[in-house]
């Protein structure tokens, strides 16, 4: 069996999906915003390939030298996802879901903020705690 109908059927099916996996099918292509800003939409990316044959026995003969007839299928399927956007400006990166039922990821993803507003207040807190009060002003 030198070439057996089923490795046909899979070189094909395998060199289709090959030309659909591309980077850019994940990490799209980035966008300039007019502010300078750079936006890259992020997908979620899966493929299925299922293949299967049979070769059927003929109603002559068992004994003769024959090719029995064949008999199969094959397949394949992609699923692409929007995950979010991955915005890069103003000395930030930032990740924008798309599902809205993601509070963890906005939660993730404010943190630092929120981590350098609460530093910059006990900051200023202990500043005013550390510098004298102002001498009241007389009047004459």
């Amino acid at each position: 069996m030198d070439n057996h109908p089923i490795q046909g059927m899979m070189r094909t099916v395998m060199e289709s999906m090959k030309e659909m996996v591309d980077v850019n099918t994940i990490v799209g292509d980035p966008v300039e915003t007019p502010d300078g800003s750079v936006i890259m939409p992020i997908s979620r990316v899966a493929f299925g390939y299922a293949a299967g044959g049979s070769e059927f026995v003929a109603q002559q003969k068992v004994n003769e030298a024959m090719d029995h007839p064949f008999g199969g299928g094959s397949g394949a399927g992609v699923s692409v996802q929007p995950v979010g956007f991955l915005v890069v400006g103003n000395g930030n990166i930032r990740m924008l879901p798309v599902d809205a039922n993601s509070m963890v990821d906005r939660l993730v993803d404010l943190t630092p903020q929120l981590v350098s507003q609460i530093q910059g207040m006990i900051a200023n807190r202990k500043s005013r705690q550390e510098s004298p009060p102002p001498m009241p002003q007389t009047m004459e």
